[in-house]
């Protein structure tokens, strides 16, 4: 636990977990499609569907999927800026069976056509924790440089990766590997260390099997 799981993140009001988890979340989404969002579908469950316009969540989650951070002074006004943008956006609220209470399920469409779902809840303190990605189970909180390589679950392939990192002199903190099936798509999470320089992550798209590389900076 640091400083800021005590007295919060730095963000625009009014609540760290409706708000700056919020934000963050929206961010997360706009990182792992890796281009400007035309399209976004936005799913609330629990408190969020309860309290999101109160708590200006809606507001929130836009501002991130824009690529906002948590202490940007135009989340409020983020609908409007969005609709500015040419960014088409619903939000509606459902009931996501087992999840945490601040559950979002963000689907994104890109200006290139690019698609990308995400799902994850914010946990308090402006925390969140990331569950779900184009239907694969991950977790990741984002409070550590996070790597998210999308891959063809083919032998050698991980270690491959792992052992590009260690040569490149990247420590891994922590290892986790979701595939829906064998030998189809799969994505590894890891969470890394100290900076991750865009070398290494050139480096990684060039393996064999590898489609996609994502770094998630710490939030």
């Amino acid at each position: 636990m640091n400083v800021f799981d005590i007295i919060g993140p730095v963000m625009i009001g009014p609540s760290s977990s409706h708000t700056a988890g919020a934000v963050r979340l929206g961010r997360v989404a706009w990182k792992i499609l890796g281009e400007k969002a035309a399209k976004a579908k936005i799913e609330l469950s629990g408190s969020f569907a309860q309290t999101h316009k109160g708590h200006g969540t809606d507001q929130a989650l836009i501002a991130g999927i824009m690529g906002m951070h948590a202490d940007d002074e135009r989340i409020r006004q983020s609908l409007s800026l969005a609709k500015q943008s040419g960014l088409a956006f619903s939000i509606t609220e459902t009931d996501i069976p087992n999840a945490h209470p601040n559950t979002v399920r963000i689907s994104l469409t890109g200006e290139s056509g690019a698609v990308c779902k995400v799902q994850g809840a914010s946990i308090g303190g402006g925390n969140i924790v990331v569950t779900d990605i184009n239907g694969m189970q991950v977790s990741f909180t984002g409070q550590f440089n996070t790597l998210l390589v999308l891959h063809q679950d083919k032998p050698g392939t991980i270690a491959a990766v792992t052992n590009f990192m260690a040569e490149s002199g990247a420590n891994i903190g922590n290892f986790r590997l979701s595939r829906p099936q064998k030998g189809g798509e799969a994505v590894m999470t890891i969470e890394v260390d100290g900076d991750v320089p865009d070398q290494l992550i050139g480096g990684l798209r060039t393996l064999p099997h590898i489609l996609h590389v994502v770094l998630i900076r710490a939030l």
